[in-house]
């Protein structure tokens, strides 16, 4: 992979040095100008390794958006972590093991959501928090995200399927992991908002997106992933569907990351029609309308602090939620700042990131806390879980926000 072009754009203006949060928090890391542009310069000469600070870059990829010379920032970020992984991580290290656990949380997802209460009262089990901190690293800081009675699958499987036939408006469904096992309410809330503007949906088989595999440099396990993804989502362009996604980082990775790191055939296709859910519906749909037609005293819905993921920020969709419901009568809906949110996906589950972590978070916990809302939202699981765990609000999804004002009034779209 050639990323020399790139590299030689670079003039050394630290805009992305000065963007990054991780950089800001923690004095040892030496900032994404050296992780990109010039690392690639010092390992074209011989005998020389990869810096190991590469691995404390979160993959929030701020600097993409920061640099005024389009370098590849990121790109270069996930091919050195990646080089750094096979060739000088030693693979029985604590480290290797904490993080491949991490980057494949949907393997073990899938162990745990076969009995899911018994997964949530043994890992929800101070005990067991503890010694996965001593022995892998995980911190016990937080609490490990329950698995719900059902997962979207199944829950889809047992409905039979689409409720909506339609040769025009076909959608099919990328979950990923977390929706499928963790916030199964969120895939319904898609399903449901997205039949009631009478779309078709597909719910094809697939992977985990590989956004923790690119953070964790586990690149031949993303590759697996990309490969699945890519073969299953192109059969599902070829019939006549668009690619949603409900979480924006598993968008990012099918739309920019895929076609930087692969050369899979079909990787372009998959991102030239690849949206985030609620970016495709303001696309096609008069959604703005329905929600003006709202008697929002009617609905049980409170005054929201919204926070855009880094990852939404990144495809340029980091107003549209504010924008959207700003409209709907009687709620209120705050952009708590443009601050990022610091758990960065597996990053702050790492014990020695925790306290990193909750130091980038603490700008965005101070703007909710100052937002009139007490309720959070955000399109982001993992942006979700710190903004929950750092303010103790209770965060919605966009599309639940949807769902209460469209599906369950008597409002028309």
């Amino acid at each position: 992979m050639d990323l020399r072009p790139g590299a030689d754009s670079c003039y050394k203006c630290t805009s992305c040095d000065t963007s990054c949060p991780v950089a800001e928090v923690d004095d040892s890391f030496p900032g994404p100008k050296f992780q990109g542009p010039e690392q690639w310069r010092l390992k074209r000469k011989e005998d020389t390794e990869i810096d190991d600070s590469i691995m404390g870059c979160s993959n929030c990829m701020r600097c993409d958006g920061a640099c005024p010379s389009d370098v590849p920032l990121s790109q270069m970020h996930n091919s050195a972590r990646g080089e750094y992984v096979d060739n000088q991580m030693d693979k029985l290290s604590r480290e290797y093991i904490r993080n491949r656990i991490l980057a494949n949380y949907g393997t073990l997802a899938r162990l745990g959501s076969k009995v899911p209460r018994l997964t949530n009262a043994v890992m929800g089990n101070s005990l067991v928090q503890k010694v996965n901190e001593k022995v892998l690293g995980i911190t016990a800081e937080r609490d490990f995200p329950e698995f719900a009675d059902e997962t979207f699958r199944s829950w889809w499987k047992k409905r039979g399927g689409p409720k909506v036939q339609s040769e025009e408006k076909r959608i099919a469904y990328f979950h990923g992991d977390y929706a499928n096992y963790n916030t199964v309410e969120v895939a319904k809330a898609l399903v449901r908002v997205y039949e009631e503007f009478g779309y078709e949906i597909l719910v094809p088989d697939q992977r985990c997106s590989g956004t923790p595999m690119f953070a964790n440099g586990m690149l031949d396990d993303a590759r697996r992933s990309a490969k699945v993804n890519v073969e299953n989502l192109g059969d599902a362009i070829e019939n006549g569907y668009d690619i949603v996604a409900s979480c924006t980082s598993c968008s990012m990775a099918l739309r920019q990351e895929y076609p930087e790191q692969f050369d899979l055939d079909g990787t372009e296709t998959v991102a030239a029609n690849t949206y985030d859910a609620l970016e495709y519906l303001l696309i096609n749909e008069n959604v703005i309308d329905p929600i003006r037609a709202v008697d929002g005293d009617e609905l049980d819905l409170p005054d929201f602090a919204y926070h855009a993921p880094c990852h939404s920020r990144n495809q340029g969709l980091d107003r549209q939620a504010v924008e959207l419901f700003r409209h709907l009568d009687g709620v209120g809906v705050e952009d708590v700042g443009d601050s990022c949110s610091g758990i960065s996906g597996t990053y702050g589950w790492k014990e020695e990131k925790y306290d990193y972590s909750m130091a980038i978070g603490e700008e965005m916990f101070e703007h909710m806390e100052h937002a009139e809302g007490e309720t959070g939202m955000t399109e982001c699981p993992t942006c979700s879980m710190q903004m929950e765990h750092g303010t103790g609000y209770e965060i919605n999804h966009p599309l639940e926000v949807l769902e209460k004002a469209l599906v369950e009034t008597d409002v028309e779209v």
